[in-house]
């Protein structure tokens, strides 16, 4: 069976989410007395519209109800003896409404609102409200600019001030965009710069528009006109013809020069988590190509884009370390010229530990913890009930030590909110945080007995939220048993859930958790059942058919028989069509009259409320002609016509048709669309399908549906054209039936969380002004549930804590009513950078490239959202041996999951590393921990850089090489194996040693006729490092291996018949040599055409048969040759010169006059090269210098 399987569990999606970030803090029940607490204000900078009322958002909890009141500009406001200025009920959000007239500017100012009740009172933080403002553009006479041609130039911009700044962008007047490039583009402050200005620069003209936010609307500057002066008029072929445009136009090309920023040097500060924007704009002549780079390393990775034609460049969310020097280098043919920008990265106040509520019983102790960081480092000043500590009443049971207050043996009246400010030169926090003092006896949140069903083998949660003070200790029990539910394959949390690592038959049962204090205990039950999976037991195999057959695809299914099962098929990935064709059963798919249409991809999915499995196979299918219409011509069948609507009822219509002629092909099917008016006119959507030989059908209907229906006719060749549309029917409206699909909801920033799903089509509407009631609360079932009701497919919940589960509900709403109570789907609220970092790290060192390292996991509490992994970033700072530079480039490793050990490899041996780590959750990386340092032992060495192997003559062969490129270690020398080789036989290997500083060696053959194999290494104390491997050059006369080399070898150059041989050949190469001369001497034709078929000049006469005259008369010297000084005649370097196969310049014939360079070795270029000068460096300069 060929089939492919996918299993998937709904339960464990969401859950595997859950588990890794379990909530420990306890929320108080409201029902108890309780401070106030700020849970919704406005931001602290706020622009507002002055053409809408303005709405000052400030919210509070509390028990009693909380009051509220405002001060503007640090003094009470009195929003009664304002008409404008009123409250809402149960809150403290200002609304001010100027539909009766006043200016939104009499209002600007600097706000806090003040929330109390009987235990305290709490602060928002500081609302700087600002009206919008669009000024005018001031008035301005914008004379005619006159530049030359190729000279830079800048367009001024100076938009009026506007809040927020305005968008800049230049436009021609007739409102066409500005074409920009390299050469002209727009700067930051909204400015234009021509790099240099070209003819057709003039052709249009400028104009600065500046768009406004709040009021949309768009202000236009009085635009400049160019007039470019130039050298040459303008031709357009002469610009075609030429290769260089600005030499053509007679423009003088010139260095870069900055246009913006001045000089070469310049500074600029950027706080923290902002994008820094650094910029260059260069003039020259062509315009000048930027680049971007950073002294002292490299820009900083995954945070760095280029934009405006690489002369920004952009770093998101700059911190610290980005600080440093950056430089801009312009270049062009010309030359370059560069702009350092020095940056200094500042910082806001940023938490580092946030104070949280603090719940004490009664002679408890306990501390409010606040800790900020920033750049100057942040003050700290504490507050109570919103006046500073100091001047509040005295309290004995309460100690100040800077960041942190301490509480000792706290009574019941000594409720109160504690406020942090941290604030710097560049801004403040201000955090609220309560100590409430309650003596209550424990009581459990959930909802009583709660039904958790499983699929068995996954992972599962129970959960048992509760509340107490002092805080109430929590125990798992199972089926009343006395044993406490810990370890194994249970987990317990601190905030009451109980963890299964894998669910099992015999987990079944009822749990029970008590929490207990010195007040009392609270216990509340849960029922587990553990469910077995779906699973596909026998699913679709491929099969190959002929067309017109019945084929049959199996899905037997087993699953647990108390859960609903749903079996669906899907042909290609999209839901199948039953027509009357197919038949679903209980075990299977059967296909009557199979078409080739029917070929594709099937999947079964078997589906229940808790999971789901799925199969697929391939059904291919063999078209059978037929042969009663095998001689006929066949084309598409015509389009069916006369279409009728009959049996008009609520739901359902009966559509009646004429075929049209199948055209010698029977026509196989009718595809039914259909078209409403409403949410997608004109747009045609399949309706059903129906086999060839029917002409009528019953359609199901939507209700609220304008319909129109057509008719397609299908046979073997193709689709007919659609038929003329049906008369239109029009279906009642009425509630919606389903609600949305794929809701889902997560955090797209850390205090907010984005409800999305999969809206309803124009057939599931049902009804007009289709809307969607989202609903969503805390998971917590006595928590209240908030509601909004959009139209969009998308809500976003602002002021979230930090990843937190949600109940989700989305329900579909027209104007005839609601669908079906939804289904409550989980969500959760952003992620936030994790609080602290892996401390406690150790490093082992394991071999020369590799450390083992152990760290101690952050606690849960501070990932805020889902561990994702744990990263040890390290570098190379430097190596052991001096002078040598090595790369500092930062890297990293990734440990994922929730582990405290891993190994880092692939270091380079003999250097010091720094290492860091940190934890990662979906949001980034964490803080960093401390930096540890580790040097790594010595390795082996790589192998040498090259080995170059010359063979100056048949006795001895030069080897050279260089040392290796990473030494990993102080080298201790060099180990030279070599050996012999002759074909396929080789001799025994050699060995030689060399000290460290050797990088020559001289061998000295004993065999003139065998190659040589040579394997060199480097090597340090710790051993040999890899080898280089290389061969000596073949031999000129070694065509094929020779057999010569054996144990008992010999000679030949010493064996009477060759030196005979060889005096004989000598002495007929002298004899043709001399010929040779004679002929010349004579002025007779020398055959050279085979010997200098490359040379010959194409000019000469003489070269249409093959020979050159080499009269006395002409007295020209050799081709590829040169006369000296001296008047000698020097023979150029020649594929077939004589002179490469002998030693050079020292004698080419023996005494007997017998020429022996033809058996040597050819020598190297450059010992050639350097016997040039020598006289008699060829047999035909030997013959020039006899003559």
């Amino acid at each position: 069976m060929v089939m492919q399987r996918h299993h998937l569990t709904r339960a464990g999606i969401a859950l595997a989410l859950c588990l890794h970030h379990l909530v420990s803090a306890i929320e108080v029940p409201l029902d108890l007395p309780q401070p106030p607490t700020i849970t919704k204000q406005s931001v602290k900078d706020y622009i507002v519209d002055p053409r809408d009322n303005i709405f000052i958002e400030c919210e509070a909890k509390g028990n009693p109800v909380p009051t509220f009141s405002w001060t503007r500009n640090g003094k009470f406001f009195n929003v009664a003896k304002d008409p404008k200025v009123s409250m809402r009920r149960r809150s403290g959000t200002l609304v001010i409404d100027f539909h009766s007239g006043g200016r939104p500017e009499d209002y600007e100012g600097e706000y806090q609102c003040f929330a109390r009740n009987d235990y305290g009172t709490a602060l928002s933080s500081k609302i700087h409200l600002q009206v919008s403002k669009s000024p005018l553009w001031p008035k301005e006479k914008v004379d005619v600019i006159e530049v030359d041609e190729g000279a830079p130039l800048s367009l001024q911009c100076n938009p009026p001030p506007g809040l927020p700044s305005p968008v800049i962008f230049w436009m021609s007047s007739s409102m066409e965009p500005i074409h920009q490039d390299k050469r002209v583009s727009q700067g930051q402050n909204g400015d234009l710069y021509f790099s240099n200005v070209m003819l057709q620069d003039a052709q249009t003209d400028y104009s600065c528009n500046a768009r406004f936010h709040f009021t949309h609307t768009i202000q236009q500057k009085n635009p400049y006109t160019l007039k470019v002066k130039t050298k040459k008029p303008h031709n357009e072929t002469s610009l075609r013809n030429h290769t260089d445009m600005y030499s053509a136009r007679g423009i003088t090309e010139t260095t870069p020069s900055f246009m913006y920023p001045y000089g070469t040097s310049s500074s600029q500060m950027v706080l923290r988590g902002v994008d820094l924007l650094l910029e260059c704009i260069a003039s020259g002549v062509p315009a000048p190509d930027i680049m971007w780079y950073k002294k002292g390393g490299e820009l900083p990775a995954g945070k760095t884009k280029l934009e405006n034609f690489n002369k920004a460049l952009r770093i998101s969310n700059v911190s610290e370390e980005d600080s440093g020097e950056y430089f801009c280098l312009a270049s062009n043919k010309m030359g370059s010229i560069r702009h350092t920008i020095s940056v200094r990265v500042k910082a806001a106040p940023y938490w580092l530990d946030e104070p949280q509520n603090l719940i004490l019983a009664p002679g408890e102790d306990g501390r409010l913890v606040c800790r900020a960081n920033g750049n100057p480092k942040p003050a700290i000043q504490w507050l109570v009930n919103g006046e500073p500590i100091e001047a509040s009443p005295p309290n004995p049971s309460r100690e100040v030590a800077g960041d942190t207050i301490v509480f000792r043996d706290t009574q019941i009246g000594s409720s109160a909110v504690y406020q942090c400010n941290a604030s710097n030169e560049h801004g403040y926090l201000l955090a609220n945080a309560f100590v409430s003092v309650l003596d209550v006896p424990p009581r459990i949140l959930a909802p009583r007995n709660q039904l958790i069903r499983v699929i068995q083998n996954n992972r599962t949660r129970l959960d048992c939220p509760f509340f107490g003070s002092p805080i109430p200790t929590l125990r798992w029990f199972k089926n009343g048993q006395g044993n406490t539910l810990d370890g194994g394959n249970y987990k317990a949390h601190e905030n009451g859930s109980l963890e299964m690592n894998m669910a099992r038959k015999e987990d079944q049962g009822i749990y029970t958790c008590v929490a207990t204090n010195i007040l009392g205990k609270a216990e509340a039950q849960v029922r587990l059942e553990v469910k077995d999976p779906t699973r596909i037991v026998r699913g679709p195999e491929d099969q190959v058919v002929k067309r017109g057959s019945m084929p049959r695809l199996h899905c037997r299914i087993k699953h647990d028989p108390t859960l609903k099962l749903t079996v669906t098929w899907l042909k290609d990935d999209a839901p199948l069509y039953m027509g009357n064709r197919m038949k679903k059963e209980d075990d299977g798919l059967t296909i009557y009259g199979v078409a080739e249409k029917d070929q594709g991809d099937y999947t079964c999915v078997a589906s229940t409320e808790l999971d789901k499995d799925s199969a697929k196979a391939y059904l291919t299918v063999l078209a059978v002609p037929a042969n009663r219409l095998r001689d006929l011509p066949k084309e598409r069948p015509d389009r069916p016509r006369d279409l009728e609507l009959t049996d008009l009822a609520e739901r359902s219509v009966r559509l009646t048709w004429i075929p049209g002629d199948d055209n010698n092909s029977p026509i196989t099917d009718y595809i039914v669309q259909f078209e409403e008016d409403r949410f997608q006119p004109g747009m045609w959507h399949n309706h059903s399908r129906y086999p060839g030989s029917v002409n009528s059908a019953v359609l199901s209907l939507s209700p609220y549906v304008n319909y129109q229906f057509r008719v397609i006719a299908v046979n073997d060749v193709g689709s007919s054209l659609p038929s003329v549309p049906s008369e239109r029917y029009q279906t009642n409206g009425a509630r919606p039936e389903i609600n949305p699909t794929g809701v889902q909801g997560a955090g797209t920033q850390k205090n907010n969380m984005e409800i999305t799903w999969t809206p309803l089509n124009a057939t599931q509407a049902y009804g007009p002004n289709l809307r969607y009631i989202v609903r969503w609360r805390r998971r917590d079932p006595r928590g209240s549930w908030y509601n909004e009701t959009v139209k969009a497919p998308r809500h976003v919940v602002w002021n979230t804590p930090i990843y937190v589960p949600y109940e989700i509900k989305v329900q579909a709403e027209n104007d005839f009513g609601r669908a079906p109570e939804p289904d409550t789907v989980i969500g959760y609220s952003g992620e936030d950078y994790p609080k602290a970092a892996p401390t406690d790290v150790r490093i082992r060192v394991l071999n020369s490239t590799a450390i083992a390292l152990t760290w101690t996991r952050v606690h849960l509490d501070t990932i805020q959202g889902q561990l994702k992994e744990y990263r040890a970033y390290f570098w190379r700072d430097s190596s052991l041996l001096k002078n040598l530079w090595v790369s500092k480039k930062r890297q990293y490793v990734s440990f994922p999951g929730d582990r405290n050990r891993g190994i880092v490899s692939r270091l380079f041996p003999y250097s010091n590393y720094k290492l860091e780590m940190v934890v990662t959750n979906g949001r980034g990386d964490g803080p960093r921990s401390e930096v540890k340092e580790f040097p790594t032992p010595e390795g082996v060495p790589s192998s040498p850089r090259y080995l170059r192997i010359r063979q100056p003559n048949l006795e001895s062969i030069n080897l050279e090489w260089d040392h290796p490129e990473h030494p990993n270690g102080v080298l201790t020398g060099y180990n030279l194996r070599y050996q012999a080789f002759n074909g396929t036989k080789t001799g025994r290997t050699l060995v030689e040693n060399f000290s460290p500083n050797q990088t020559r060696f001289t061998l000295q053959r004993t065999d003139p006729i065998s190659r040589y194999r040579f394997f060199l290494r480097a090597r340090t104390q710790v051993g040999e490092g890899e080898a280089i491997v290389e061969e000596s050059p073949a031999l000129l006369n070694e065509a094929t291996p020779t057999p010569a080399y054996t144990k008992n070898h010999v000679d030949i150059a010493t064996q009477g018949w060759f030196i005979g041989l060889m005096c004989a050949i000598a002495l007929l190469v002298l004899i043709l040599l001399i010929v040779c001369f004679i002929k010349r001497s004579r002025g007779g034709k020398y055959p050279v055409r085979d010997n200098k078929d490359e040379h010959l000049n194409p000019e000469d006469k003489n070269v249409e048969d093959g020979s050159f005259d080499y009269s006395d008369e002409d007295n020209k010297p050799l081709p590829n040759s040169q006369t000296s000084l001296d008047g000698t005649i020097k023979q150029q370097e020649s594929d077939d010169s004589l002179v490469d196969y002998g030693e050079g310049g020292e004698g080419q014939f023996n005494e007997d006059g017998s020429f022996i360079g033809q058996y040597t070795v050819k020598k190297d270029k450059e010992e050639t090269e350097g016997n040039e000068s020598s006289e008699a460096t060829s047999p035909v300069n030997a013959i020039y210098s006899l003559a």
